[in-house]
């Protein structure tokens, strides 16, 4: 019994553990919906780090996780926005780790018109309030340009149109930039072209645009969807070169239609916008050139009637040469008569002064004499200069020869001086028997002083030998000390006094 219990209780019934159970799940539900079309509004998108989109597809009353791998999400046609309505298509999985399931989305269009009206709405009021449509930004389109450049598709019939239209209209140059103009690149390229041709130099092998035309054939709202993309529209914005665009048939309106400086109905209207006919043209000048030349005559004209209205108020040329010839000749006779009295009055003055004036010869003799007063005096004043100057020298000499040691020398002094013959005055001042010079009146002597002494000095040493008495023994006799004291300057000058 209690082995039948055991097994009713399940007991002994196989368990599965959560990852078990969750491949199970995965397996059972990715085989059932491999494949499926999911139509939603699309809440709290949201693009990682790695380049995966995570978001939310709700309706009235439930939610589905989505997800959109980073090697999906570059081929997506429509990018998720916050409450844009859309028909993604993808595959059901689960995921383990919270226990729920998702549908990753392999593909995403809009769903229906309204909603793409709604997303465009929403775009070109944001671009709006950044000013990308104000009137003040649009360039004003060249009336003869050189250059247009073209963003179209390279092959497609708008090219041969405006090609054609441009052709038979006025003769261009045409750069042509092809690009897509439908699908997920289009955008990007058309983009790409307009930046392109903004940024060709001026001087660069191939001339610069005048003028840009952005061109493409009527569609759906769908396949004009590349116009409306911000980057494209922003790219005409900020294009310095002036923009026609020619996106559609005239009913079809595109985000760059406000951005353009001018928007054209049609591509082959937009070729038209740009140049203008080249017949219109022509009689244009044609009409010009006649008015010209009728405005030429009527001045021509005017001017001529004017230039005879004057000539009839003007004096004769030759009567009023005449008329100055005369005047001239007026003047030419009172100028020689004014002159023969000028010359008259000088003539008179000269004579006067002629009169007043003195020989030279007698200024020669005046000038001789007072040279021969200015001469003589000069002599005698030389002469008594020479007297006065010859008397005060006598005097000096006088003086200097009653004043010279000489006379002392006639009274009877005498003159000792050193070899050198610079006076001694004083005794102690000699050296013992230095010899001297002795100047006499008549004459001078030499000697030495001291010489007896110095004689009797000497007799007296030779006794004291020859009588055999030591002279070291005794007592060295007392000597005059010399003096110290140098003489001075004025000592050794050569006077008496």
């Amino acid at each position: 019994m209690e082995e039948g219990e055991q097994q009713i209780s399940g007991d002994n019934a196989p368990y599965l553990t959560i990852s078990e159970l969750s491949r199970a799940v995965k397996t059972t539900v990715e085989t059932a919906f491999e494949f499926v079309r999911v139509r939603a509004e699309i809440s709290r998108p949201n693009k990682a780090p790695s380049g995966h989109f995570y978001f939310t597809l709700k309706d009235e009353k439930s939610t589905l996780a989505a997800v959109c791998w980073k090697t999906m999400a570059g081929n997506l046609a429509v990018q998720p926005e916050e409450g844009l309505e859309v028909i993604v298509t993808g595959r059901l999985t689960t995921f383990a780790g919270q226990s729920k399931y998702q549908i990753i989305v392999s593909q995403m269009e809009i769903a229906g018109e309204g909603a793409l009206l709604k997303q465009l709405e929403d775009r070109r009021r944001m671009l709006a309030a950044e000013g990308l449509f104000n009137a003040d930004r649009k360039k004003k389109i060249p009336k003869m340009p050189a250059v247009i450049g073209v963003v179209t598709s390279p092959t497609g019939a708008v090219i041969r149109d405006i090609l054609h239209r441009l052709h038979d209209r006025f003769g261009v140059r045409v750069l042509i930039w092809g690009t897509l103009v439908q699908g997920r690149e289009a955008a990007g390229q058309v983009a790409a072209a307009i930046r392109g041709f903004d940024a060709m130099p001026e001087d660069g092998s191939l001339p610069r645009p005048d003028l840009l035309i952005v061109a493409r054939g009527g569609g759906a709202l769908e396949d004009l969807w590349a116009f409306n993309e911000e980057a494209v529209v922003r790219a005409v914005a900020e294009c310095r070169i002036p923009v026609i665009s020619a996106i559609g048939h005239e009913t079809d309106t595109t985000l760059i239609d406000y951005a353009a400086d001018l928007r054209a109905p049609t591509p082959t209207a937009a070729a038209e916008l740009a140049v203008p006919v080249k017949t219109d043209l022509a009689v244009q000048l044609s009409e010009i050139d006649a008015r010209l030349m009728r405005a030429a005559a009527h001045k021509l004209k005017d001017s001529g009637q004017r230039a005879t209205m004057a000539a009839r108020g003007l004096i004769d040329p030759a009567d009023l040469i005449q008329r100055r010839a005369e005047t001239l000749d007026y003047a030419l006779g009172g100028l020689v008569r004014g002159l023969d009295r000028w010359l008259s009055v000088r003539a008179v003055r000269l004579s006067g002064l002629a009169g007043r004036l003195h020989p030279p010869e007698t200024k020669l003799v005046a000038a001789n004499g007072r040279l021969s007063q200015i001469s003589q005096r000069f002599g005698q004043h030389l002469e008594n200069s020479f007297s006065q100057r010859q008397q005060k020298l006598d005097n000096l000499v006088k003086l200097l020869d009653a004043n010279s040691f000489e006379r002392v020398l006639d009274r009877g002094f005498a003159l000792i001086t050193d070899k050198i013959g610079m006076p001694i005055k004083r005794a102690a001042v000699a050296p013992d028997h230095a010899a001297v010079m002795i100047r006499f009146a008549d004459g001078t002597r030499a000697a030495i002083l001291d010489q007896d002494e110095a004689r009797a000095k000497s007799r007296k040493t030779r006794s004291d030998v020859l009588s055999g008495q030591d002279p070291e023994i005794r007592s060295a006799p007392a000597t005059k000390p010399k003096s110290s004291k140098k003489p001075k300057a004025d000592d050794r000058q050569d006077r008496l006094f």
